[in-house]
């Protein structure tokens, strides 16, 4: 886990060098003399610094890697549970990661169904909880694979990777904000949005989150009918 000896400042250095990782660069320039966040980094063998470039090490990684995680998963709880607008999303995920330690982003990951990327598009390092797909706590946030006919909810995401596929159900009207309501299961993915039907595969229905809204919770086994 993310050590609690390292300032909020500091763990926000990681997980902008984990970014920049993400889209290619050797690391961030960051202008001498190095501000205390990048000293503390470089105390603990997190990063080297070679000005102005300050790079990643093997053993600041993994550190990394979690800071990353708790950030995109506070993104995507403000999102999807507390329906965080858009232009506050960043600043109030900056506050809220610090308190997703260790054992709390695996309980929030696992409530809002293993998501596999942040309102943002970029993608969600999993954690334990996400490669054992434990459930453990009820979801409130779920494919819309695992739910059973007559469940309901509103769509809470689409993290669909092909666009074309993703055009196409938005022209449907099939958005983020939608109620939905998964009519059967076989031999294909039936559901209702508004007034119209729709029948997809499997992988597209794993790719649309719907955020519950009554009682039953998607950890009840789905019917086949």
């Amino acid at each position: 886990m993310t050590p609690t000896h390292l300032s909020e400042e500091a763990q926000h250095m990681l997980a902008r060098l984990w970014a920049a990782e993400e889209e290619g660069q050797e690391g961030l320039e960051v202008a001498p003399p190095p501000p205390d966040a990048v000293k503390e980094l470089l105390e603990h063998g997190y990063a080297t610094y070679d000005p102005p470039l300050l790079r990643l090490t093997d053993a600041g990684r993994p550190e990394a890697r979690l800071a990353v995680r708790r950030r995109r998963l506070a993104e995507r709880l403000l999102a999807d549970v507390l329906a965080t607008e858009e232009d506050a999303l960043t600043e109030r995920a900056c506050r809220l990661e610090h308190a997703l330690m260790d054992g709390i982003d695996d309980s929030i990951c696992t409530l809002l169904g293993h998501p596999r990327f942040c309102p943002h598009g970029r993608p969600i390092p999993p954690g334990p909880c996400c490669e054992e797909m434990r459930e453990t706590v009820s979801r409130l946030i779920a494919p819309l694979s695992h739910l059973h006919p007559g469940q309901s909810g509103v769509i809470a995401y689409i993290q669909m990777k092909n666009p074309n596929r993703l055009q196409k159900l938005m022209a449907m009207g099939v958005l983020p904000g939608e109620r939905i309501t998964l009519l059967r299961r076989m031999p294909s993915y039936v559901f209702q949005v508004g007034f119209s039907q729709f029948a997809v595969d499997e992988e597209i229905a794993s790719d649309i989150y719907v955020r519950l809204t009554n009682e039953e919770t998607s950890t009840r086994s789905p019917s086949t009918s």
